[in-house]
């Protein structure tokens, strides 16, 4: 009696094991959103060469300079939201993905989405897109989202919640993200990283 017992709880448990284990197991190889940004200060960044960046009315303001603004450790692969507003005319800055740590003024290796007032879409030179740009306009002082997913070679960009474009072409296996300063005004907020399994 107590031998039938004993297998039926363990048929028990084999049975609520995958229902307890599953949702667990097919989470595991994708992280939660953490923000990058606090709203208050630049902790967790570094201000590299001669950029100028500063918390404004809890938004990450790049004031002035050339240079570039960079997270303190290095991501793989990942998925990035963020928002952004050009504050001046002719507007040129950036997002650097995978970046090293050589050059002057910015990353001599790393890969840089455009945040120009004539790139299409935050188009990357240089590179052919898989899914053709659109050009969506970005006009002054009006709040731009990002979103950005990294995962191996490839990468996307949705504008506004809008497919712009996807790459196939990323080389560097890891590195820093940065902001781009070329000397133009700029804000930035909603800063935020959900980083993903490698594949």
């Amino acid at each position: 009696m107590k031998l039938h017992l004993f297998r039926a709880i363990l048929l028990g448990c084999a049975l609520l094991t995958p229902l307890v284990l599953g949702p667990l197991a097919s989470e595991s190889g994708q992280g939660k959103w953490v923000s990058l940004f606090n709203g208050k200060d630049l902790t967790g960044w570094k201000i590299v060469h001669d950029a100028v960046f500063e918390v404004v009315d809890g938004n990450l303001r790049l004031v002035k300079g050339m240079g570039w603004l960079r997270t303190e450790r290095e991501y793989k692969d990942f998925i990035l939201e963020l928002e952004w507003r050009a504050l001046v005319d002719k507007y040129d800055s950036g997002i650097f993905l995978r970046a090293g740590l050589e050059g002057k003024p910015w990353p001599k290796d790393g890969w840089q989405v455009n945040l120009r007032y004539d790139a299409l879409g935050g188009l990357v030179k240089g590179f052919r897109p898989i899914v053709p740009a659109e050009n969506p306009k970005m006009p002054l002082n009006q709040w731009v989202k990002f979103r950005l997913e990294v995962k191996g070679k490839r990468v996307t960009l949705d504008v506004n919640g809008e497919r712009a474009w996807e790459f196939d072409a990323l080389d560097a296996e890891q590195g820093y993200l940065g902001i781009q300063a070329e000397d133009r005004a700029f804000d930035f907020r909603n800063f935020r990283i959900q980083e993903l399994a490698s594949p």
